[in-house]
């Protein structure tokens, strides 16, 4: 494709979108922007989470780590089965029960305004730099795709990725993006398939029941590991943390269940998350098989690319067609998109409900601060991608930063499960010196354990770790007496 066709491809996609939000963002309020006014259907809202939950980065990693780690993700993504029914029948009650808008009023209202600052910023610094990343990686494809040949610098790139988003979100917000979440999960989803039958017919399988069989007889299908337990991919490992990753950075985060408080009742929230649970089973295995054909199609080839180079390599192969290497672009951008523009969403809530604290505010100067934040956000997301442009040069430098950031969800483990399984009350006032503490001592344990550990390496549980830390750490503060409520 050419960077003209790229670029025309680019303007009329985003344009659809304007369009949806010119039509969902008529009602400029709070109410639609931070819940949609409570009347999303739990079907859209079970359909778009696909896509949220897939980023860009998954779009592409996933199915080149097949060559290295075979089926091996899929013992995560079982794992998030699991977590998801634990949001779906013990935090979505609770939510619900609270009529929260901001997930994080729970810890206020549980143990003080200091844990409830401090679940709020260790969201928003996660949010920031996850969504900062994800927008990077698209950023980098565009400019070499198209902008470079235009001679259009990098910042300018940034500035128009971002303000894409802030146009057609700026007005209705979260019930904007139920709708545009849908469109690009369809995206995504149609850009696979695309490209597996195109694969198809060009490793001669003309069935969906050869593809089938083909990955069957794969040695790279393996999906289960039990033999080490040292093995970054052993079975419980993977499981266990699954599960957890499940609940953190889903059922913690103000992103994902922002879309969930947006159906207008209990029952049909539970039914979104049950229903995308199940779905999102099968949406993995299709990238399991989409990284086996490639993988499969780079070897008759002698095509070298490996890892993340891999599907943009063979998606944009002139051999393959215009119609695939469009769907591809389509497809990336959607999966980057769909994460990063609800989480400036997200963010935006969370600063003016947690830290704003914009429902004590003049009903009068509640729209305008909204708004005010929500360029605020789009700007800081703008410098963070910049910082990542000058000091990273190295995109796997930046992926471990991106996970590094995983490390701010151990604390609201620990918070929100103390206060789910205990009746203490805590010494509200330290509870951010043991959400740094936490963090720290899980880092120094991560970056030493084989050595700690006699060659045991800590791989996705750390999160695990830093929450039992985190609600360790709890204990050691928690009040010698319960209060007269909780004691009632």
């Amino acid at each position: 494709m050419s960077s003209t066709s790229i670029l025309i491809l680019i303007v009329s996609y985003f344009a659809v979108l304007v369009l949806i939000s010119y039509f969902t963002g008529k009602e400029d309020s709070n109410a639609a922007f931070f819940k949609a006014n409570k009347s999303a259907p739990w079907y859209l809202v079970a359909f778009g989470m696909i896509g949220a939950s897939l980023s860009g980065v998954t779009f592409i990693s996933v199915p080149g780590a097949v060559e290295a780690k075979q089926f091996g993700y899929m013992q995560v993504v079982f794992g998030y089965f699991f977590g998801y029914l634990i949001i779906a029948y013990v935090l979505l009650p609770l939510y619900y029960r609270l009529n929260l808008t901001s997930i994080y009023t729970y810890l206020k209202d549980r143990f003080g305004n200091v844990s409830y600052k401090t679940g709020s910023v260790a969201f928003l610094i996660s949010r920031t730099v996850g969504a900062s990343f994800r927008l990077f990686l698209v950023a980098k494809v565009l400019q070499l795709l198209v902008f470079d040949m235009f001679n259009v610098p990098f910042v300018i790139t940034v500035i128009i990725t971002i303000a894409l988003i802030w146009l057609y979100t700026f007005r209705g917000g979260i019930k904007t993006i139920i709708f545009t979440d849908t469109l690009q999960t369809l995206f995504m989803l149609v850009s696979v398939v695309v490209t597996i039958i195109f694969l198809a017919s060009a490793l001669d399988l003309n069935s969906v029941s050869a593809v089938i069989d083909n990955a069957k007889e794969s040695h790279l299908s393996k999906v289960f590991f039990f033999n080490d337990g040292n093995d970054p991919q052993y079975f419980w490992k993977s499981f266990l943390s699954g599960i957890f990753i499940t609940i953190t950075m889903t059922g913690l985060d103000q992103d994902m269940m922002q879309k969930n408080l947006t159906c207008r009742n209990l029952k049909d929230a539970q039914k979104n998350m049950v229903s995308f649970s199940i779905v999102l089973i099968f949406v993995n295995l299709l990238f399991m098989i989409l990284g086996l054909m490639l993988t499969q199609y780079a070897e008759i080839n002698s095509i070298e690319a490996k890892k993340d180079d891999l599907f943009p390599t063979i998606a944009m192969l002139p051999e393959i067609g215009v119609a695939t290497s469009a769907f591809f672009l389509l497809g990336l951008i959607a999966a980057a998109y769909s994460s990063a523009d609800s989480a400036l969403t997200s963010l935006t809530t969370s600063f003016c409900i947690d830290i704003v604290e914009i429902e004590n505010k003049a009903e009068r100067e509640r729209k305008k601060i909204r708004k005010q934040v929500h360029i605020g956000f789009s700007i800081v997301l703008i410098l963070v991608i910049l910082l990542f442009n000058t000091i990273f040069t190295d995109i796997s430098v930046i992926w471990e930063l991106f996970k590094a950031a995983g490390y701010t969800y151990g604390p609201l483990l620990g918070m929100f499960a103390f206060g789910l399984l205990t009746k203490w009350q805590i010494k509200d006032r330290w509870v951010w010196v043991i959400a740094i503490v936490a963090p720290i001592i899980s880092y120094g344990l991560n970056s030493n354990s084989k050595a700690l550990f006699n060659g045991y390496e800590i791989g996705f549980e750390i999160l695990i770790i830093n929450g039992l830390l985190m609600f360790i750490g709890l204990m050691c503060i928690k009040k010698s007496v319960l209060t007269s409520a909780q004691q009632n």
